[in-house]
């Protein structure tokens, strides 16, 4: 289980722990909150559900008043959307900034790099690559988490769109080799969550081979 210090750790540069000094003016200390809120809620909805989670426990982890929840979010739906699409642009930043790497120029460099980072954040912060990538939310994440979703997919159709122009990625629809190169390093996500694997073992080198082989023509 991670600690209160542990969640959250990736999502700093995805926007939704915002940017501040964290004076102790009041703006500041609102921000602490929401800070020990969403890691809160990271926490929680990775390890005892979404919807076995209740605001109550949400504000007793987070040591603060049940009601200083709704200051800074409408509903327990809302925060986990706003926790969901933080976890979403972090991978998406991941893909992208990958794909502009000048040393990874061939799609199989750039999907390995992929995976290595997404197997780096797993290890580093397994809630919030849980929530972002690995749990079911279908039936609650919005219109807006789903393009977040959406933005995530296109960037790594995109190098795998780049593989196929290369004639390393075999004939098909892109849609259809991102998809199953992501279900494929999926399973090692989920052992690098649950702490079964670390990002340098023997079978996260199997996974990424497999994915590979997996798509490629």
């Amino acid at each position: 289980m991670l600690g209160d210090e542990a969640a959250g750790k990736l999502v700093d540069s995805a926007t939704v722990l915002h940017p501040s000094n964290f004076s102790s003016s009041p703006a500041g200390a609102a921000e602490l909150t929401r800070q020990r809120l969403i890691r809160a809620a990271f926490e929680l909805f990775t390890t005892r559900g979404y919807h076995d989670t209740t605001t109550a426990q949400i504000a007793k982890k987070a040591g603060i008043a049940e009601g200083t929840i709704y200051r800074h979010f409408a509903s327990k739906q809302q925060l986990m959307n706003e926790l969901y699409r933080a976890a979403q642009r972090w991978a998406t930043k991941l893909v992208q900034d990958t794909a502009r790497d000048p040393e990874a120029r061939t799609a199989r460099a750039q999907l390995m790099a992929v995976a290595h980072g997404l197997f780096e954040g797993a290890a580093e912060d397994a809630a919030v690559v849980k929530l972002g990538l690995l749990e079911r939310l279908e039936a609650v994440i919005d219109d807006e988490s789903r393009k977040a979703a959406r933005e995530f997919r296109l960037a790594l159709e995109r190098i795998v769109a780049e593989g196929k122009a290369q004639g390393a990625v075999r004939t098909g629809a892109v849609e259809i080799w991102a998809g199953v190169w992501l279900a494929t390093i999926s399973h090692a996500l989920e052992k690098i969550v649950a702490g079964d694997w670390k990002p340098g073992d023997a079978g996260v080198r199997l996974v990424i081979d497999a994915a590979w082989k997996a798509i490629s023509a």
